[in-house]
């Protein structure tokens, strides 16, 4: 794979089934280099593969597709260039799409009521005088903040208390064939400065469920509750009182529960954050208890479905398991849950009506696929990873295990370039620490196998999809544990004579590079190191963090001595190896005054390293930021390997 294939990526979002089961939906995502952003349209199949996938929609960007119960519409999110994502409804037997909302911030995805007939949707709602609101007053003369709480800003968004997101309720148009009739006006449910998040329907259609925090610590810690109100407005209250992170509720059929999926426990002080886990679990409707439906400490959902899917007494869940995201589905009365998609895969959505389930499937050599699942059979209904594939550029993982020195299994994949080697060799390290490397197609593994390295990833203690006494492992210590895996695993596959083991660089984003430029502040066998999006100063990034408040505290402790052992800038006078920092300019979650800082000090010390800086991104940079500036990434990645650890492959650093 090249830089320039990122154009050929093509990532399906979440699956809508018709109520008959009949037809599937999806968003399909892809980069558009000429306009420097991304295209997405909907997409139709039949779920028994009678005929291929077809485009929807032309528009720019069209995400979030849901089909009405009675199945007459499909309402999704369009987005014209140069302006936000608002709603619009498509008749499904055939007509133009009309738009519904103006929201100056844009509109959340759209969640039908059950008379087929309203729409519930979260949208920010900007104060007066800021954010374009008032003509002419633009950010640098808006009024002064005046910050209270500690979870006030969010990297992707920005500040919070001064644009919350409201619950709206809007009516589809009376007369849907009269363009000219002034479209419906939304009716905004909720009020106030906390965050409103999804928004769901009663089975009567008389009370909207949502999340938000709005208790007494809220902004000083991390849980957040479901609340119930009426469509009007009226009748709020809190359904759940607990110590957790809920999210994603949705009535049963019986309107006597409400299934949603939470982190069950945030510890006392409610920003525990080590290791826990969301899994599925349920709540009277009425409100009570929180239980869970399957066990925290054994499981973590990982797919990307933004809902609870109920199908048939069960709810659907993607489950991390050993690099894997697997379909399960779990019996709400508590029974075992069973394996609907396992082995070499990653769900990313799942939808469900009519008796069918339709599944997001990605894999090494696809960003995502749908398949059907009806009466125990499965059906694949898609090829949009066969552009990327005929290229020839893609390679596949080989699984591996090894031991760390005190025995503890680790468990990672090599990829490998094409010839007999012996290869360049790449460790490249996950962000999280709870998450994990999988079954996926990644492309920086992809672009740098095809440049002549073997990569090399595993799930080290610290990782998700081993249980939480794995993810919580490394907890006050990083830089132990997780430090022996990743080169104990390292030294495993170097056993391999196709392998280069005298030519070896590291890799990491996030706290994969935190791990990174801990490792060559403690010893020089890499040849050199790319350290990017990372925390390298505890002190510092406990204030400058959007997160930092409280991850900090929770995941690397309060003893100074401890920390210091635990914070690359402090270990940076070990460093010899060369270090290429990359960092976000607008990165809110692990700001670029950290890589700076890091930069800084290695230069100081008369270290090889080179700072890059991307202008107007954020954390997301290697999955979302602009194509150019994510090929530009790739290019200089490539151009830093060629230099500190040349290779003979085929993807030149300008291809």
């Amino acid at each position: 794979m090249r830089p320039s294939d990122l154009a050929l990526l093509r990532t399906p979002g979440t699956p809508t089934v018709s109520p008959d089961g009949r037809i599937a939906v999806v968003a399909v995502r892809w980069p558009d280099p000429g306009a420097d952003g991304y295209r997405s349209q909907l997409w139709a199949v039949p779920t028994d593969g009678s005929a291929p996938a077809r485009p929807l929609t032309t528009g720019r960007h069209d995400t979030d597709p849901c089909f009405s119960p009675d199945g007459r519409w499909l309402a999704y999110l369009g987005t014209e260039p140069g302006g936000c994502a608002q709603l619009r409804v498509l008749p499904a037997a055939g007509g133009a799409p009309r738009r519904l909302t103006d929201h100056p911030l844009g509109a959340g995805p759209p969640v039908w009521a059950p008379d087929s007939r309203r729409l519930a949707y979260v949208a920010r709602v900007p104060e007066h005088g800021r954010y374009g609101t008032v003509p002419g007053v633009g950010p640098a003369a808006e009024p002064p903040r005046l910050i209270t709480s500690l979870a006030y800003r969010r990297d992707g968004i920005g500040y919070l208390r001064d644009q919350p997101a409201q619950v709206f309720v809007i009516a589809l148009p009376a007369d849907f064939a009269d363009d000219a009739a002034p479209p419906p006006v939304p009716v905004q449910v909720t009020t106030g400065e906390a965050d409103c998040a999804d928004v769901t329907w009663s089975q009567d259609g008389e009370e909207l469920a949502f999340v938000s925090a709005r208790h007494d610590r809220a902004g000083r810690d991390l849980v957040r509750d479901v609340h119930a109100v009426r469509p009007d407005g009226t009748g709020m209250r809190r359904v759940t009182d607990a110590r957790a992170d809920c999210s994603l509720p949705v009535y049963t059929p019986d309107g006597g529960s409400i299934v949603l999926t939470a982190v069950p426990d945030l510890g006392p002080d409610g920003v525990d954050v080590v290791a826990r886990a969301s899994v599925p679990c349920r709540v009277p409707a009425q409100g009570g208890p929180l239980t869970a439906l399957l066990d925290p400490g054994q499981h973590a959902r990982g797919d990307a479905t933004s809902a609870t899917v109920l199908a048939d007494g069960a709810v659907l869940v993607g489950d991390q398991r050993r690099g894997s995201v697997e379909l399960l589905r779990v019996p709400l009365d508590g029974g075992p849950p069973e394996t609907l998609v396992g082995g070499s895969f990653t769900v990313r959505g799942i939808g469900a009506a009519g008796g069918v389930v339709v599944a997001t499937i990605a894999h090494d050599r696809s960003a995502g696929e749908l398949l059907a699942l009806r009466d125990g059979s499965r059906r694949l209904l898609t090829a949009f990873g066969r552009e990327l594939g005929v290229t020839g550029r893609l390679h596949r993982m080989h699984e591996r295990g090894a031991e760390a020195p005190d025995g503890y299994p680790v468990h990672g994949w090599v990829t490998p370039p094409p010839g007999e080697g012996p290869h360049p060799v790449l460790l490249v390290l996950h962000g999280g620490p709870f998450r994990q490397h999988g079954w996926e197609l990644d492309a920086d593994t992809q672009v740098l196998v095809s440049a002549g390295y073997a990569v090399v990833r595993c799930n080290p203690r610290g990782s998700s999809g081993y249980g939480a006494a794995h993810g919580r492992a490394i907890r006050g210590a990083w830089g132990g544990r997780d430090a022996d895996d990743v080169l104990a695993f390292l030294d495993a596959v170097l056993a391999d004579p196709a392998l280069d083991a005298g030519r070896v660089g590291v890799m990491g984003g996030g706290y994969g590079g935190s791990l990174a430029a801990l490792l060559v502040g403690r010893t020089d066998r890499f040849a050199a190191a790319v350290v990017e999006r990372a925390l390298i100063d505890p002190q510092s990034f406990a204030g400058t963090s959007d997160v930092g408040w409280h991850v900090v505290d929770s995941h690397l402790g309060t003893d100074p001595e401890r920390l210091r052992a635990q914070s690359p800038l402090a270990q940076a006078a070990g460093t010899r190896t060369p270090t290429l920092v990359v960092s976000a300019e607008d990165d809110r979650r692990t700001p670029p005054e950290q890589g700076e800082r890091l930069f800084a000090e290695l230069v100081r010390r008369g270290v090889p390293a080179e700072l890059l800086l991307f202008p107007g991104e954020g954390h997301d940079l290697p999955r979302n930021g602009r194509p150019r500036h994510r090929v530009a990434r790739l290019e200089h990645l490539l151009r830093w390997w060629g230099r500190w650890l040349p290779a003979g492959g085929t993807a030149a650093a300008g291809g």
